[in-house]
């Protein structure tokens, strides 16, 4: 997926006060890009996140995926994409803990309309994959806070997603855990050939990125 953001803004109100969070973002991304942004804390990182998987709305700007502009998609086709081209990935894991690992890797299959089965097998090839083929029907709160993790990477792949968000994907985790779940993210992506996007706060883990962008005063800037 071919991206194009050009003069993004996105402001908040909150009472009679304005805040400027995304000031003019410009950023292009090419099908296989790898891209790490940091930037302190409240500087907007999970904000454009967010407006790149289609999640909330810019104030001002343009996104295009493909020769498509975010602004003129129905809110059926934002689901659709959300579902079937982006794959997120959160600090907090938010796994259904009624459901096994199986069951919450199975569900965006499902919820695309495929058949029990072939979401089973979709699953089964994915938790596998990140190490879990043990671990298919514990459900979360059997699973330590790196298998759950792991889940949540194999949910957010497992749509051959174009284009992989994560937010702080390894920030709830200790050093030795978050590195074996990052190696896992960087190793599966490079498989899918997706472009992938993530937020971190650690400098150490965005140097293994090939480009890396500091999020300061509302825009980009490259490091």
């Amino acid at each position: 997926m071919d991206i194009k953001i050009t003069g993004l803004h996105r402001t908040h109100h909150k009472g009679t006060n304005t805040i400027e969070v995304l000031r003019g973002v410009d950023l292009s991304l090419a099908a296989g890009d790898r891209i790490a942004i940091v930037g302190k804390s409240g500087s907007g990182k999970s904000t454009f996140l967010h407006l790149l998987g289609l999640l909330d709305r810019p104030s001002a700007g343009v996104i295009h995926f493909d020769d498509r502009e975010a602004s003129t998609l129905s809110s059926n086709e934002r689901a659709k994409i959300r579902n079937r081209r982006i794959g997120f990935v959160f600090q907090s894991h938010n796994l259904l803990p009624e459901h096994s690992a199986l069951g919450n890797v199975m569900m965006p299959v499902r919820l695309a309309g495929a058949s029990p089965e072939i979401a089973a097998t979709r699953a089964t090839a994915l938790l596998t994959a990140v190490g879990l083929a043990g671990r298919l029907e514990h459900r979360p709160g059997e699973l330590s806070g790196g298998e759950q993790q792991r889940v949540a990477l194999a949910r957010a792949l497992v749509m051959g997603p174009s284009l992989v968000l994560a937010d702080e994907p390894t920030g709830n985790l200790d050093p030795g855990t978050a590195g074996g779940v990052f190696d896992v993210l960087m190793h599966l992506n490079e498989q899918l050939g997706s472009t992938l996007v993530v937020v971190t706060h650690s400098r150490a883990l965005a140097e293994r990125f090939p480009r890396r962008l500091d999020l300061q005063d509302g825009v980009f800037a490259e490091w």
